[in-house]
């Protein structure tokens, strides 16, 4: 297997830091990406290069990337996940936090990376099987990644000239600091890093699209060619007993 140099993105933790053991142990250069400073220390050991920044500013981006070139395969991973837990009184704030973190970064993080990806390389984003279909509570992280599907998807069209390929991911319920914090269960929950070995292997493979497990997206995919009335009657249901 040739090297290759990996930049990921939200690195720190979860499926970042799971996904930066896995490219080290296999081999490639990674360049770990996130706002800790004292958790890219612990893990420089296993990384060719850290950059501190925040992703939702511009010249951070712009000044911890400026001397990085050449990038194999991008992975764009970091994000955030809160939720609407009142909808009549709509918090207008967190929803614009969301969608800076997990969506608009994404334009910063291309306008400043993206050119430094080699023809023939890759650019890799991680979304969410929560886009499949539409839950209570998750209006501002589902339209995050909603927007990331849509994002990846017409970026493909426009890099084909290029060679570049882009793959998207649509991972399950993964243990995480994140889904820790989730008080509903979570049905075939998986760790970080089992996560990151089937994330590994698509994207080694160059697959357009991953889901897993299969066992819930299939399930997701079902359900969401129901009529929607009755999807709404099922969830909301379950969710006001």
């Amino acid at each position: 297997m040739t090297a290759k140099k990996v930049l990921i993105t939200g690195a720190t933790s979860g499926i970042g830091l799971a996904l930066v053991n896995q490219y080290s142990n296999n081999g490639h250069q990674v360049i770990a990406c996130g706002r800790n400073k004292a958790k890219l220390a612990e893990i420089s050991d296993q990384t060719h290069t850290n950059c501190i920044f925040d992703i939702t500013s511009p010249q951070d981006i712009k000044q911890a990337t400026h001397n990085i070139e050449n990038i194999d395969t991008l992975i764009l991973n970091a994000g955030d996940c809160r939720y609407i837990d009142d909808a009549q009184h709509f918090d207008g704030a967190l929803f614009a936090d969301i969608i800076a973190t997990n969506l608009s970064s994404l334009g910063w993080l291309l306008h400043y990376l993206l050119p430094k990806v080699k023809r023939g390389g890759q650019v890799v984003f991680v979304s969410s099987s929560a886009t499949i279909l539409p839950f209570p509570r998750s209006e501002a992280y589902g339209a995050s990644k909603a927007g990331v599907d849509y994002l990846a998807k017409s970026l493909r069209l426009d890099l084909i000239n290029a060679n570049i390929a882009v793959t998207l991911i649509h991972p399950g319920f993964v243990k995480t600091p994140l889904t820790d914090k989730n008080t509903f269960n979570m049905p075939f929950l998986m760790t970080s890093e089992e996560a990151a070995k089937r994330m590994f292997k698509g994207i080694e493979q160059r697959k357009s699209y991953l889901h897993f497990p299969k066992r819930l997206t299939y399930i997701m995919k079902i359900f969401s060619l129901l009529p929607l009335p009755l999807w709404q009657k099922i969830i909301t249901r379950k969710h006001n007993p």
